[in-house]
């Protein structure tokens, strides 16, 4: 990933060495906001995370403190616009990118969880312990600019993050046992954005989701804050620096929410720094 990703970035880097200063005639026409956009870069992130494994006598821990996972992350992460109407008030937007960690630790007191049929399994001290806790992020929105110059864009949005998640325990001693749990997590989301032309060059991208629902034994909540500011000096290349921190918790006890198997909760934070590309017209 890292090496495909570095080759990527080095083909943009030449490619905007060729390019023309944007600024002609024509594209001044068409005003400062993008009909097409790419994102690609790195993400550097502190994660905070804390997972329940079954119910009621399950297993609550903090991931990183008690697992021994890393708190910090660098990921790729790549996203895109389209605005898909003559006016440009009406974009559509996808972004991805992943978690992947993994650790290994000898736990220093005796614990409980709840083995995948909701049995209680006991776990003694000095029991060594492999972990995995995988996310991936997707994300898909709509949005619509009710107010739109050459200046500012302001927009409402509606859209979905879908996360599908990985979560394993494995644990050796006297005996071996392993829990985990395995779901996708489809959350809607909605939103304002409001981005700023402060120069034909330099802008700043900004925006906010939220998402909360009861629904019988299921209970969701999510929130995403995030800016950016862009520099483009080039007709049709860039580069920004983004911040990004976004919070979500899950509780259930089965699926009583589409798509969700889950029994305990989960709860999941991050926060981090965007260094991107950017290739648009």
């Amino acid at each position: 990933m890292k090496k495909k990703t570095l080759i990527i970035s080095m083909f943009l880097c030449a490619l905007m060495l060729v390019t023309p200063v944007w600024g002609d005639d024509g594209d001044a026409e068409k005003g400062p906001w993008e009909k097409f956009g790419v994102n690609a870069g790195f993400f550097v992130s502190s994660t905070d995370s804390s997972v329940r494994m079954g119910s009621g006598i399950g297993l609550y821990l903090d991931i990183e403190n008690f697992l021994g996972l890393d708190t910090s992350n660098q990921v790729a992460r790549i996203e895109a616009l389209w605005r898909f109407s003559d006016n440009r008030r009406h974009r559509v937007d996808l972004s991805w990118f992943a978690f992947r960690r993994s650790g290994d630790r000898v736990i220093t007191e005796d614990i409980t969880i709840e083995n995948p049929d909701g049995n209680p399994i006991s776990i003694p001290a000095n029991t060594k312990f492999s972990s995995h806790f995988n996310l991936d992020i997707y994300e898909l929105a709509y949005s619509y600019s009710f107010f739109q110059d050459d200046r500012v864009d302001l927009a409402v949005s509606a859209g979905a993050f879908v996360m599908p998640i990985d979560f394993g325990l494995k644990f050796s001693g006297l005996a071996e046992e392993e829990g985990s749990q395995k779901f996708t997590a489809p959350l809607p989301a909605f939103g304002l954005r409001m981005d700023f032309a402060l120069t034909p060059k330099w802008f700043v991208r900004s925006g906010a989701k939220f998402f909360y629902l009861e629904y019988e034994s299921f209970k969701g909540r999510l929130i995403e804050v995030k800016g950016a500011i862009e520099y483009l000096p080039w007709k049709h290349f860039g580069v920004g620096l983004g911040f990004d921190t976004f919070g979500m918790t899950l509780e259930a006890e089965g699926e009583d929410y589409p798509e969700i198997d889950l029994r305990g909760s989960l709860e999941f934070k991050y926060t981090g720094l965007q260094l991107y590309l950017k290739y648009f017209f």
